[in-house]
């Protein structure tokens, strides 16, 4: 099974006043240590979407194992990034094959390490299941792998429809991870502040 991964990093951090993507944390910036992470991991294809100034984002990431894709409705949301992602790794000129399921995750998410990427594929193979979506705050989300048979619903989601939508409307055909650690990001001043402290 080849996995392609999508890492969201769009947005603009208007809640947080700067780029989240360049913050740095552990020595890396956020969208830097990301990549590394997802890298150093199983998966096979990685592409990461842009919007909100690209060219500041992705200045300083040099290696030719990343692809990055500009999403130009980036303002319309994370569902809006995600297709934009998978549009790419869906066309005949990609530079890559197509993947046989797609991992999507944020930039933010700062407690996603290898070692669950790797549980995740690991688990999507073991037990059969379409879909593996984390467990945190009472709640499924991202990270989380959708096999190539949900693709096309993925892109017919609205915009404002996160892709927690296809989750919950197929509980059956889900695996779950418990990772109460994924409820940690960094939206604003004070996520980071406690990040620190």
């Amino acid at each position: 099974m080849k996995t392609g991964v999508i890492i969201l990093a769009a947005g603009s951090s208007s809640r947080l006043g700067r780029p989240k993507q360049l913050i740095e944390y552990q020595g890396k910036n956020l969208i830097k240590r990301t990549i590394d992470v997802v890298l150093a991991s199983e998966a096979n294809f990685i592409v990461v979407v842009l919007g909100w100034n690209p060219n500041l984002i992705k200045a300083g990431i040099q290696t030719e194992s990343v692809h990055f894709v500009e999403n130009e409705s980036w303002e319309e949301g994370m569902t809006a990034s995600m297709q934009a992602g998978l549009v790419w790794y869906m066309a005949s000129n990609n530079k890559v094959d197509t993947p046989d399921q797609i991992l999507i995750l944020t930039c933010d998410q700062i407690k996603v390490d290898t070692d669950l990427i790797n549980r995740m594929i690991k688990e999507k193979e073991e037990s059969g299941k379409g879909i593996v979506a984390c467990k945190y705050s009472d709640t499924l989300g991202v990270p989380a792998i959708f096999d190539a048979k949900y693709f096309d619903e993925l892109l017919e989601l609205n915009r404002n429809e996160p892709a927690k939508k296809l989750i919950f409307r197929n509980l059956s055909d889900v695996f779950t991870i418990d990772f109460p650690l994924g409820s940690i990001d960094i939206d604003t001043e004070e996520d980071l502040q406690n990040l620190v402290d």
